[in-house]
């Protein structure tokens, strides 16, 4: 993966849209005195680059009220590479991070139920070689929670004539500026 060099304005781009992701481009190219055909072209190229994605977050009630469940793992470290590709590939784990300290692995997802937890753990995560035991915590309360960094949001199926329902709870991580919903492969 080649380093992508961003001037200032590529940065004062990404830190408007990070103030108000529903901001035009328009609003942006006159807030830093430049056109707006530089603009979308700047924001395009963030873009492509996966430097900036796009999303609409919805609320967690249209889930069936989910938990956030972070999962600790304690894992083989010559095995780390190779389980958090495998753990990115489970549907229900919306967040796969390698970790310095008391777990190797970290990973985190939306569930609405204790049986859904156990089904994943027993199912998906400890038959992986490689995993040596898992440790969960279950969020029951969230004092503080910066949007930006993180969203938490369910995907939406539509059903039929024009309604939706939530389908599984997924996680949105940030990668500047705006975020966009990602899916296990």
């Amino acid at each position: 993966m080649t380093e992508v060099e961003l001037d200032e304005l590529d940065h004062k781009i990404i830190e408007l849209l990070a103030k108000d992701a529903r901001e035009s481009n328009r609003q942006i190219a006159a807030a830093l005195g430049v056109t707006e055909g530089t603009t979308r072209t700047r924001i395009k190229r963030l873009q492509n680059e996966r430097l900036i994605q796009f999303t609409v977050v919805t609320d967690l009630r249209a889930a069936g009220a989910p938990n956030l469940v972070m999962m600790g793992i304690h894992a083989d470290p010559g095995r780390l590479p190779f389980l958090a590709t495998e753990l990115s590939r489970v549907e229900e784990i919306n967040c796969v991070i390698v970790l310095l300290g008391r777990f190797n692995l970290l990973a985190m997802g939306l569930f609405t139920s204790i049986e859904q937890v156990n089904r994943v753990i027993r199912t998906r995560v400890l038959p992986l070689h490689g995993v040596r035991s898992v440790e969960t915590s279950i969020s029951v309360e969230n004092f503080k929670y910066d949007a930006r960094m993180a969203r938490i949001t369910p995907p939406v199926r539509p059903r039929g004539r024009g309604k939706a329902e939530p389908a599984e709870p997924e996680i949105v991580h940030k990668s500047s500026g705006r975020d966009k919903r990602r899916k296990s492969k």
